[in-house]
């Protein structure tokens, strides 16, 4: 059953999934103005509305008067045509392709440009502008990326239509053809529209003009409710965009979907984040806000955030204080009444950069060369675990040239008694990093206990996977009865080391969880039970499961990185040739993914052969000769 499943793939689970005849069509944000007038002024010069834009005088920013930029071999001439902006641009190979501008994304701190460079495929281009220098900048200075490389801007990972678009337009389907490899893509509107967070508007004017509502939708004709006190929903929302994540469908959910029914979460992993949680890699901030006592709390992005005009509430240390202070704020009561803004709490200079909250509270990194993200979680400075487990701190960030022990001594001198020094769950992810052999026990701890947050524990059953035995599967199975979706799904692949018919009974009820993340997460360890060892009604539920799970996967055929799934699916179905399929086309997206080339050598001496093994291994090392796993392929596979 599972390899017709597999064989399907392409095909009948390529559809897409049903959509109610009762959803709503989008009508556009220019259908809202005229009731909503405030909100779609603010609206109109936000950067959700800015995020993607046709290009045009009022739109563009840089300077297209015939500048020239050049960087590493690459040279980009720049000119304004009348009808349209022009991109010039010679390789390093020195192959010359003129483009005009298909699109512009966003609007300040830097201005990014689409080009299209075939039918429907957009791509991001990596030279792009920095509005506050009022100058041209390469995203990627420290890395060599030639036309042939999968990170070239060309390539698979720079593509507008399946790594970006989603989250900067409003009704968006991909639409790729895994046949073709072409995109179809559309879009009700670009930019992040009224409809994007509220839902497609059709049913609301129809409420408007007295029609009855169809089933699913709130009082005003919305699948998305805001307002009402729905706190919860309402953080997922905003997720939906703002998240380090894997989406599970083929373009945005309908507003109002649960996140764990649309996305798979990043959970805290090395090297997106540091050990101890503080942002590493580009993960926006839901993942950090998990963290947080505020999302513990009850708090909002609302409580602190505009939404139609996507601004802070208060400026500096304002949008704070409207809670911490000496009058509280009676929506939190647990929250200490106490003076924050004073040099008492933050022993710096008033109104100095580091009196300010977010100096302390709220680090900041920089992505995409001038970009300044905040960490969402909220952390109390900790210099003393940092020196503990690598990871940096608040205080050394501004305090360069002192290290982590001097900051450690001087907050233990400003605050003796604080509580805030205890153990941390950013020791037992360090040791599963730097001494794993020995991180299970900690992990373990972690993992089971509930004061902890939902992504920590999650985190902690993620870095327990090479530590799978039978105990611990026993050990976590309460856990995939958890409330939280997160630590459902990844209790799941612990289950692997269980008695085949224990991992069966405890893993059925997770292929019906509400939760798409969950349902999936369950059937990837179907994969490896046999489906002798399965009643009837288990067969049918474990099949329905492979199939989301295998429709999810179809949504993602653009993406070098799903062929790496699919080819390990095949490797456990013992379909040697299916996998060297999927490797190969893993190589053919992405020449430099080294972990694909070994795989592709070995799969092509068992299915033609040693010479045929041969010819992939100097076709691979030809890209990547310094491969040391390539080089001891080549001494064992010498004539």
């Amino acid at each position: 059953m599972v390899r017709v499943l597999f064989t399907c793939l392409l095909c009948a689970l390529s559809a897409p999934g049903a959509v109610s005849a009762q959803t709503p069509a989008y009508v556009g944000s220019e259908q809202c103005a005229d009731c909503h007038e405030a909100e779609a002024l603010a609206w109109a010069g936000s950067h959700h509305a800015k995020a993607w834009t046709l290009p045009d005088s009022t739109t563009v920013r840089a300077d297209f008067e015939g500048t020239e930029f050049e960087h590493d071999g690459m040279t980009v001439r720049f000119r304004d045509q009348g009808d349209g902006y022009v991109a010039e641009v010679t390789e390093k190979n020195g192959e010359t392709t003129e483009y005009e501008l298909h699109s512009v994304v966003g609007i300040e701190p830097l201005q990014q440009y689409l080009i299209e460079t075939e039918p429907g495929r957009l791509q991001s281009f990596d030279v792009v502008w920095d509005t506050e220098k009022g100058e041209w900048f390469y995203l990627y200075p420290d890395q060599d990326l030639p036309p042939d490389d999968g990170l070239h801007w060309t390539g698979p990972y720079k593509n507008w239509n399946g790594r970006c678009a989603e989250c900067h337009a409003t009704g968006y389907e991909k639409n790729f053809g895994a046949r073709t490899g072409r995109y179809a893509s559309t879009q009700s509107e670009i930019g992040v529209g009224c409809e994007a967070c509220h839902g497609p508007g059709s049913a609301h004017l129809d409420w408007a003009t007295g029609k009855a509502l169809a089933d699913g939708l709130d009082e005003f004709g919305f699948s998305m409710t805001w307002g009402s006190g729905e706190t919860e929903a309402e953080i997922q929302q905003c997720a939906s965009c703002h998240s380090r994540r894997e989406a599970l469908g083929d373009g945005n959910p309908l507003p109002g979907t649960p996140f764990h029914d649309a996305y798979n979460l990043a959970v805290l992993r090395p090297g997106q984040y540091h050990p101890d949680g503080q942002i590493l890699d580009e993960v926006y901030v839901y993942g950090s806000f998990l963290q947080s006592k505020m999302y513990a709390k009850g708090v909002g992005c609302m409580d602190c955030h505009e939404p139609h005009g996507a601004t802070l509430k208060a400026e500096g240390n304002a949008i704070c204080t409207q809670c911490h202070s000496p009058v509280g704020n009676p929506s939190f009561p647990t929250l200490a009444k106490k003076d924050y803004d004073d040099a008492e709490h933050h022993h710096h200079v008033d109104g100095g950069e580091g009196a300010q909250c977010k100096s302390c509270h709220m680090i900041e990194r920089v992505y995409m060369g001038v970009d300044g993200r905040r960490d969402h979680s909220f952390r109390i400075p900790r210099p003393d675990l940092g020196a503990r487990i690598g990871a940096p701190d608040a205080c050394t960030d501004c305090h360069e040239d002192k290290g982590q022990e001097w900051a450690a001594e001087r907050i233990a001198e400003w605050f003796p008694s604080s509580t805030h020094r205890q153990p941390h769950y950013g020791e037992a992810f360090a040791q599963a990093i730097n001494a794993p052999t020995d991180s299970g026990p900690g992990l373990t701890a972690l993992a089971m206990d509930e004061t902890q947050a939902g992504i920590v524990r999650a985190t902690a059953l993620y870095l327990l996977q090479p530590h799978a035995t039978p105990d611990l599967a026993d050990d976590t199975a309460e856990l995939l009865s958890d409330s939280d979706p997160m630590i459902r799904a990844n209790a799941a692949p612990l289950q692997r080391a269980a008695a085949l018919e224990d991992r069966t009974a405890r893993l059925m009820p997770l292929l019906q969880d509400p939760m798409q993340s969950v349902r999936i997460a369950a059937a990837r360890e179907f994969l490896t039970i046999p489906t002798q060892n399965l009643g009837p009604s288990q067969r049918a539920l474990a099949g329905q499961g492979m199939q989301e799970w295998q429709r999810s996967l179809s949504h993602r055929l653009d993406f070098p990185e799903t062929h790496m799934v699919l080819g390990g699916m095949a490797l456990t179905l013992r379909n040697a040739e299916a996998a060297e399929r999927a490797f190969r086309e893993v190589v053919s997206m992405d020449p430099q993914r080294a972990e694909a080339w070994p795989m592709l050598v070995q799969l092509a001496q068992i299915n033609g052969g040693p010479a045929a093994a041969r010819s992939v291994l100097r076709e691979a090392l030809d890209i990547l000769p310094d491969d040391p796993t390539l080089q001891r392929l080549a001494v064992e596979l010498r004539p």
